[in-house]
C-alpha cells in the first residue's frame, strides 16, 4: 500500500506513478476520499473508455476520443443527460487527477437530451396504506424516510449519534456532494425508535463480549480515534443481522443492512396495497416535498431539508402539487345533456 504524506500543499495532486493505470485511478480515489459508489462508477466509465477505444491508453488519447466516446454514449446508447455527465467527470478526474494531463475546456460532443419528468409522488392515503403493509423494521426505516426525505443511502449510513430526540432532527453525514445536513425527526416515530435502538444496543453488547464490536468510520477518522470503532454511538442505525469482512481491511465488521431488503419490502407493500404506480424508496422522498409544499412550507426550507444545492431542483415539486386541483372543474363534468 502507498504511504501518503501527511500534509498536502493546496492544489496538489496526489498521482502515484508506479503503479498499473487502474491501481493509480483507485489509489487517487481513496487519497481523495470518494465514495465507494463514487468510486465503482468512475473505475467502470474508465475502462469502458478504454475498451471503446481498443484499449489504447489514456495518454496517447485525447479531446477527440473523449467526444467520440461520449457521442457514443448520447447516440448508441441512448444514456441518459446525468448518466453521460458522470461518464464524462470520470474522464476529466482520469486524465487531471491521475494522469496530470490537460484536458480541453471546449469538448463538443453529443449530448444526451434531458427530458422533464414529473416525480411520481404518493398522496397522503397512499402513503398510510403503503406503511400499513409493511413490517417492523422495514416499517420504521420507511417511516423515518418519508418524515424526513432521506435518500435510501443516506437513511442506511445513519449512526446511533445522529439521532437528536431532545431536539427533534436528525444529522445526515456526507450526503450527496459529501455535504452534512440537518432533516425532521418526526414525533411520531421517536418511540418506536427508540425500542429499536434498545434491540440494536443488545446486538451491540454481544458483539462486544464477543471481540466484534467494529464498524466501518469515514476516511480517516479510524485512526485519529481508534476507540470510535467500537463505541456505541458510532454503531449504525440499521445494523445487519449478520457479521461480515471488510474486503479492503479484511476485519471482521457489522455493516449497515443491504438496501435491498428495504427496496423489496417497498415493492411488496405497494402491491399488497393496490397502489397502481411506480413506488420506489425515492417515492417517498419525493412525496415528503410535495406534501410540505402543499402544507405551505417555504420552498427554501424544503430546499434545506432535501439538501438540494439549487432550489431549481426543488422547484420540480411544484408541477405537482394537488392542493389547488380539487377546486378545478373537469369541461367534461360541465356538459349538461341536451
Amino acid at each position: 500500500m502507498t504511504s501518503y504524506p501527511n500534509k498536502v500543499k493546496d492544489n496538489a495532486t496526489f498521482r502515484p506513478s508506479s503503479l498499473r493505470l487502474m491501481d493509480q485511478v483507485i489509489e487517487v480515489l481513496r487519497y481523495h476520499h470518494y465514495g465507494k459508489r463514487t468510486e465503482q462508477a468512475y473505475i467502470r466509465w474508465i475502462k469502458n473508455y478504454i475498451y471503446f477505444h481498443h484499449k489504447q491508453h489514456p495518454k496517447e488519447m485525447g479531446k477527440t476520443e473523449i467526444e467520440a466516446y461520449l457521442s457514443h454514449l448520447a447516440v448508441e446508447k441512448n444514456v441518459a443527460a446525468s448518466t453521460q455527465n458522470q461518464a464524462f467527470n470520470a474522464l476529466i478526474f482520469l486524465y487531471k487527477q491521475v494522469l496530470d494531463l490537460p484536458v480541453s475546456e471546449n469538448i463538443a460532443a453529443i449530448r444526451s437530451k434531458k427530458p422533464v419528468r414529473l416525480p411520481v409522488v404518493l398522496s397522503q392515503n397512499e402513503v398510510i396504506n403503503l406503511l400499513q403493509y409493511m413490517s417492523s423494521e422495514s416499517a420504521l426505516m420507511a417511516r423515518i424516510m418519508y418524515g424526513g426525505g432521506f435518500r435510501l443511502m443516506e437513511l442506511l449510513r445513519l449512526r446511533v449519534q445522529d439521532v437528536d430526540f431532545a431536539n427533534g432532527y436528525i444529522t445526515i453525514r456526507s450526503g450527496k456532494g459529501d455535504k452534512d445536513r440537518t432533516t425532521l425527526l418526526a414525533a411520531s416515530v421517536c418511540e418506536d425508535l427508540q425500542a429499536h435502538l434498545q434491540s440494536v444496543r443488545e446486538i451491540f453488547t454481544q458483539d462486544a463480549a464477543n471481540g466484534h464490536a467494529n464498524v466501518w468510520l469515514p476516511h480517516a477518522l479510524a485512526k485519529k480515534y481508534p476507540s470510535a470503532p467500537k463505541s456505541w454511538e458510532w454503531q449504525y442505525l440499521f445494523p445487519s443481522k449478520s457479521l461480515s469482512q471488510d474486503p479492503e481491511s479484511g476485519e471482521t465488521r457489522r455493516h449497515h443492512v443491504n438496501e435491498s431488503g428495504l427496496q423489496k419490502a417497498i415493492r411488496a407493500a405497494k402491491l399488497k396495497a393496490g397502489i397502481n404506480k411506480r413506488v420506489t424508496s425515492h417515492t417517498l422522498r419525493h412525496s415528503f416535498a410535495t406534501h410540505l409544499l402543499e402544507s405551505g412550507t417555504n420552498i427554501r426550507v424544503v430546499q434545506k431539508l432535501l439538501g438540494h444545492a439549487d432550489v431549481k431542483t426543488t422547484e420540480i415539486y411544484t408541477h405537482v402539487l394537488q392542493q389547488n386541483l380539487g377546486a378545478v372543474v373537469s369541461p367534461l363534468d360541465n356538459l349538461k345533456a341536451s
